[in-house]
């Protein structure tokens, strides 16, 4: 039977781009992006062909952690604009058939928020359970030895009411209590208050923390830390995460969602890959999108992603639709870690492999980490853990637009310093060159929402070595693809002895070999990738 895309979901068929919005674009010369700059590019993101935004938090905020310490979850932070600008943002992407997504940060507050104000006041404030208190050990040591994301120890004693909170990231950012069902009602009421408005979604902020071991239990040793990794890796958190009731409190938020009309959530979770697959719920009933990591956190190593595309295939629930991310505010970015050639094949990996794609706004230009002295280091991850070189401030420099003064950023001073080279690498300079990877990233991104095989199609793996691997998108009624990527600089070979391959090139990494024919051999320069339309 031939495929109906009207049986698929639009975040099924559809591809996310995630915005940060303190680098995305300035409109007022402070230095630091907003909404109305990102309305004001909006059609950036029509033209490359993208779907659905995704905004990272832009609620009023203390900026300890930039936005994920949260003082009004029903706001928006006066430098970011207001709710007005909001509103008109959230217009203006319908207006252009794009759908609009927003983090929610359900784990922990900003400690200035006036729950946690409240809570803090005194031992039997209404509030005082909205928040994770202990007494101290006997001798005056915190409750156990859990530890903080960001550094040091996950607890932290308030001298006036004689006892200490827990905090899974900066002390400034307590955990709430997601076993208080006043809490869960309050956190319910902010997903409603969002999705009155009319956003279609949610991206979950560390979703697997939200719930903690009844028990205060130490974590265990972790018997793989070493000494580069960051101090919170030190201890496995077997009882400070993924406990097995937090199931429960994404199925109710899944359930509030299905007060609405087509909304969707997608859940932050660094998690091996059979308790990522948990997260989908049972019957499906968890989150829509567990994010899957698995090609942030591996080699980049052809026989390893091809093993682990198979592992992850294999383990994904009945109906479970797959996603895949290669980039976002947390880690390096995608050129830096793989290279300006390899990049180029990662876009082809991400835009050809099944399951709904992520891009991180400036992927598409190829943007790179910038050195940020420690003297202008931001990111708290880098000022706690100075000598581990943990900053994810070089990721989240100023999207590059063109080549005049700040590369079109801002008119102020930029929040983070530029890319050196904005003048060459931004997305004017770009934009009307064949060869360019924001073309590379357009034309895969036309491709697959032009053809059912390649959005919505089942994969089937085809070959893989030390160097290549390749597989095929097939769809009933429609015509199907073999893609072969060379995941290293050399040259590599295959030759189908099992499976017809004959075809032509409709897509490759450099453009001079498109429309040759494919008959059964494929030989690949060094960071090479093409996408065959077979033959029917």
């Amino acid at each position: 039977m031939e495929v109906n895309l009207q049986n698929y979901r639009w975040w099924q068929r559809g591809i996310f781009y995630q915005v940060y919005p303190r680098s995305f674009q300035d409109s007022n010369g402070d230095g630091i992006g907003d909404l109305p700059g990102i309305i004001s590019r909006l059609d950036h993101l029509k033209w490359l062909g993208v779907t659905a935004i995704w905004i990272s938090p832009m609620y009023p905020s203390p900026m300890k952690d930039f936005g994920y310490d949260i003082a009004d979850y029903s706001g928006i932070d006066s430098v970011y604009g207001n709710m007005e600008d909001f509103d008109k943002l959230l217009h203006e992407v319908h207006a252009r058939g794009m759908k609009l997504t927003l983090d929610f940060v359900p784990n922990h507050s900003s400690d200035q928020h006036p729950w946690f104000i409240e809570s803090r006041s005194s031992r039997d404030n209404p509030k005082r359970d909205w928040y994770i208190w202990r007494d101290a050990r006997p001798d005056g040591s915190e409750p156990n030895n859990w530890l903080a994301m960001f550094g040091g120890t996950g607890w932290e004693w308030d001298e006036q009411t004689g006892q200490y909170y827990y905090h899974a990231f900066l002390k400034e950012q307590p955990d709430l209590n997601w076993r208080n069902p006043e809490v869960q009602k309050a956190m319910y009421d902010v997903l409603r208050f969002w999705l009155d408005k009319g956003v279609d979604g949610f991206r979950v902020d560390v979703m697997w923390h939200m719930i903690k071991d009844a028990q205060f239990r130490d974590n265990p040793p972790n018997p793989r830390y070493e000494q580069h990794m960051a101090t919170y890796e030190q201890l496995s958190p077997v009882y400070s995460t993924d406990q097995a009731e937090v199931h429960d409190i994404v199925r109710a938020m899944r359930e509030v969602l299905e007060e609405y009309d087509d909304r969707m959530m997608i859940g932050e979770i660094y998690l091996p890959l059979d308790k990522l697959v948990a997260y989908y719920g049972t019957d499906n009933r968890g989150a829509h999108l567990p994010f899957n990591f698995l090609l942030l956190q591996m080699q980049w190593d052809a026989r390893q992603i091809a093993s682990m595309i198979d592992q992850y295939e294999g383990a994904l629930p009945a109906q479970g639709w797959p996603n895949w991310v290669l980039s976002n505010h947390d880690q390096p970015r995608l050129t830096s870690r793989v290279g300006k050639q390899q990049a180029r094949v990662a876009a082809m990996l991400l835009l050809t492999l099944r399951g709904t794609p992520t891009i991180y706004y400036g992927d598409e230009i190829g943007l790179q980490d910038v050195p940020i002295p420690f003297d202008e280091v931001q990111d708290p991850q880098g000022l706690n853990m100075p000598e581990k070189n943990l900053s994810r401030d070089p990721a989240r420099t100023p999207m590059h637009w063109d080549e005049t003064e700040n590369a079109g950023f801002t008119t102020g001073k930029p929040w983070l310093r530029l890319g050196r080279n904005y003048a060459h690498r931004n997305v004017a300079k770009q934009k009307d060159r064949h060869h360019s990877i924001l073309t590379l990233y357009k034309r895969l991104i036309e491709l697959r929402q032009s053809e059912p095989a390649l959005m919505v199609g089942n994969y089937m793996p085809v070959h893989a070595d030390k160097q290549m691997i390749a597989y095929m998108r097939t769809a009933e009624g429609h015509d199907s693809f073999l893609i072969a990527l060379n995941l290293s600089h050399k040259p590599s070979y295959f030759t189908a002895k099992h499976i017809d391959i004959k075809g032509t090139i409709e897509i490759a990494t450099v453009p001079g070999i498109e429309g040759s024919r494919i008959d059964g051999v494929i030989n690949l320069y060094g960071d090479d990738g093409i996408i065959i339309r077979l033959d029917k």
